[in-house]
């Protein structure tokens, strides 16, 4: 094998330094042995990786026949087997031989990218509140990864925070089904109701003097989704639920858009899911 930069030969005094560089970029280890056919296939290829990626993950070569010791450290059992990893821990793990393109997937999932950079920025900024300043940094992500779905799902969190819901609305519209793009749009349907409600102290207080005002509490409940009170909202839409036919399929939908936006499980949503169950029944 050509000498490279990229490269390493891994024994006992050097494996542990050359796995903290993975805090640096991700550490690639191949565990092979000189009788193993696949792993003699694999090596030009994961070679010709580490030139092409030039530093942007390094190859460690472990031979486990002379280096008995660290393959029984990490439990490998087969030949070959490749570990990745990253801050020092193993991530990923792939065993035999595989075809390049399955190596690169694994790969590009772990090395960072111009856009994550991008977007590590566009969070920090949106944290102090600058949204316009984080709306930039993913605009200009999405134009170096203009299929991240995950850079589009963050543009919808900062137009949610403007109150641009139109454009969020049609970006939503755009990307596949998703528990993210619904918990999405759960929040910009409650949005869209607060919009025309009255404050939610006038809510509480028509609430409390009239119960039966079914729009009253429905707007109460979407405010109170809004404001990050999901229990308190979750009780309004499922008191709704069982007193007004009228206002059932909408407090329903209200209820599973939570549900949706507290990831689908919790006590909060096991507790509410089966209410909501008996209420229906």
């Amino acid at each position: 094998m050509p000498t490279s930069p990229f490269i390493f030969e891994a024994d006992a005094a050097n494996f542990s330094d050359l796995l903290q560089r993975s805090r640096e970029v991700p550490v690639l280890v191949d565990f092979w042995a000189s009788w193993c056919a696949p792993c003699q296939m694999l090596m030009p290829v994961l070679a010709k990786l580490a030139e092409e990626y030039q530093g942007k993950f390094l190859l460690v070569k472990v031979n486990t026949d002379e280096q008995p010791e660290i393959a029984q450290a990490f439990g490998v059992r087969s030949l070959p087997t490749l570990m990745l990893f990253k801050d020092g821990q193993p991530v990923d793990s792939l065993l035999g031989a595989q075809p390049e393109s399955t190596l690169r997937q694994m790969l590009d999932r772990y090395i960072e990218k111009p856009s994550d950079r991008l977007r590590e920025e566009a969070r920090k900024a949106r944290e102090r509140g600058a949204l316009a300043e984080a709306r930039k940094l993913i605009e200009e992500a999405l134009a170096l990864a203009p299929n991240a779905i995950e850079l589009k799902l963050d543009l919808a969190r900062i137009l949610f925070e403007e109150g641009d819901y139109a454009a969020m609305d049609a970006l939503l519209r755009s990307l596949p089904p998703s528990p993210e793009v619904k918990a999405l749009q759960g929040m910009l349907a409650f949005a869209r109701i607060a919009e025309q409600a009255p404050p939610r102290q006038k809510l509480e207080a028509e609430v409390r003097a009239h119960p039966e005002n079914s729009e009253a509490r429905y707007q109460l409940g979407a405010r109170m989704a809004l404001e990050g009170d999901f229990e308190g909202a979750l009780e309004n839409f499922l008191e709704l639920l069982k007193r007004d036919p009228a206002y059932r399929d909408r407090a329903k939908e209200a209820m599973l858009a939570i549900f949706e936006r507290l990831g689908g499980q919790g006590e909060l949503v096991n507790r509410y899911r089966m209410r909501m169950f008996t209420a229906l029944h």
